[in-house]
């Protein structure tokens, strides 16, 4: 059982340093992978070689100091590099550790396991290394890209990333007791069960950190699903109140049309002639918003257009409605009502009226419908996902399913939605095919 050493530090450095590198490119996207990154990385490769190569010949009563600072260098090297919060950080880094703890005990029991059977090959160690380690977080990798993301870290809780660092803990705690205390239930004092019981603790503790994370991106996706129903029912329901009171308005300005007529021959005098005009206005206006062709775009369109009058914003269409007639209700209520809900509430805060402008287009482009409702943008911040427009309302953690919405509905029919922003105005672009 001589074989059974403790594992070299430089193994140590390079598990940790692996571990929290195949999180960092998980988390980084492809445009910032830079040179400068690479080049971090490879300094906090020496940094932690050198620190666990100088540490290791300490007195066991500072152990575990020495690995609070592996783990501290590990906690800094993502929270910059990935540029997380403090609590993403925490998180990402327990999950980090405990696959660096598996990696490492895995290579060494194996490297150990051949020695003894006469396998003394040149370099046999670092072959392993590189093989099992490689394997290790390339699984790691394929894994954690279906559930983690940077959606997943915002949403992610405090109290979630305390219990991931909690499960880190204990299977460290229990895969390195037994060389501290060897007569407990849970320990052994034969070196090749004390490596197996860390093997596989580590194992199982990372089985359950995926498992825990699994659970609670699938919470998360069904608190996104409801949040989203919400929007196209109460999207659908303002449509429902947005008719009623167009019929009403419809009989009103019906009456009104046949007013004024009467009010100008009447009377010439200037002060009731501007008046006339303006009322005149306000029919014309909604005489051109209620002809598109669709009688739900025209009542959306029409109630829209009211509210922005109010705010001093001005909204232009050219739509072919009837090209909508194979969609549903809710879908036209949804995709239509959250895009002008967005774009009325952009323009409303910019300051100078005559740039308050929003324009909507629905036409044929070969054999797709095309819409696009664009408006005046002078903010050019983006969500750090660069999709969505930055909210500017209070709750930020709530921002964004009315843009969701609009995407499931450009999926729901074959097509798809983007965002742009081009020469100051920003763009919403839904291409669908015809039915």
């Amino acid at each position: 059982m001589a074989f059974y050493q403790d594992i070299p530090r430089i193994c140590t450095a390079l598990a940790e340093w692996g571990a929290c590198t195949m999180y960092l490119f998980l988390l980084k996207k492809e445009e910032e992978k830079s040179f400068m990154l690479f080049a971090g990385s490879f300094a906090v490769l020496a940094l932690q070689g050198i620190f666990l190569m100088f540490t290791g010949n300490l007195p066991i009563v500072f152990w575990l100091p020495c690995m609070m600072g592996a783990i501290l260098i590990m906690f800094i090297y993502l929270l910059f590099g990935a540029e997380l919060s403090a609590w993403e950080g925490v998180y990402c880094t327990a999950k980090a550790f405990l696959l660096a703890e598996f990696a490492a005990s895995l290579e060494w029991q194996i490297f150990s396991f051949l020695q003894i059977r006469g396998w003394r090959c040149a370099g046999l160690q670092w072959i392993l290394v590189l093989v099992i380690y490689g394997l290790c977080f390339y699984m790691a990798f394929r894994l954690e890209e279906k559930s983690l993301s940077e959606g997943y870290l915002k949403q992610l809780t405090k109290r979630e990333a305390a219990a991931a660092v909690l499960v880190a803990l204990i299977s460290f705690a229990f895969s390195n007791l037994s060389f501290i205390y060897q007569k407990l239930p849970f320990t052994s004092s034969h070196r090749a069960d004390i490596f197996t019981i860390r093997t596989l603790i580590d194992f199982g503790g990372m089985v359950i950190l995926h498992a825990y994370q699994s659970r609670i991106s699938e919470y998360m996706v069904q608190n996104e699903l409801t949040a989203i129903q919400a929007v196209l029912k109460n999207q659908y329901a303002q449509y429902r109140n947005y008719q009623d009171s167009m019929e009403l308005l419809s009989i009103k300005y019906h009456d009104l049309k046949h007013q004024i007529e009467g009010l100008r021959g009447e009377s010439d005098e200037t002060k009731r002639k501007k008046w006339l005009d303006a009322m005149e206005e306000e029919v014309r206006v909604f005489e051109t918003m209620n002809q598109t062709g669709n009688q739900v775009l025209d009542t959306i369109l029409a109630a829209k257009v009211f509210r922005a009058r109010k705010q001093k914003i001005q909204i232009t269409c050219v739509a072919d409605g009837k090209l909508l007639d194979f969609m549903h209700v809710t879908d036209i209520c949804s995709l239509f009502g959250n895009a002008l809900d967005n774009a009325v509430e952009c323009v409303a805060l910019i300051p100078e009226e005559e740039k308050r402008l929003i324009h909507v287009e629905v036409s044929a482009k070969k054999n797709f419908v095309f819409i696009r409702v664009e408006n005046y943008c002078e903010n050019t911040t983006l969500e750090q996902n660069g999709i969505f427009p930055a909210t500017t309302k209070a709750d930020k953690n709530n921002h964004g399913f009315g843009l969701k919405s609009i995407y499931a509905v450009a999926e729901k029919y074959g097509g798809c939605a983007e965002f742009s922003r081009k020469n100051d105005w920003f763009e919403l672009n839904v291409l669908i095919p015809r039915e």
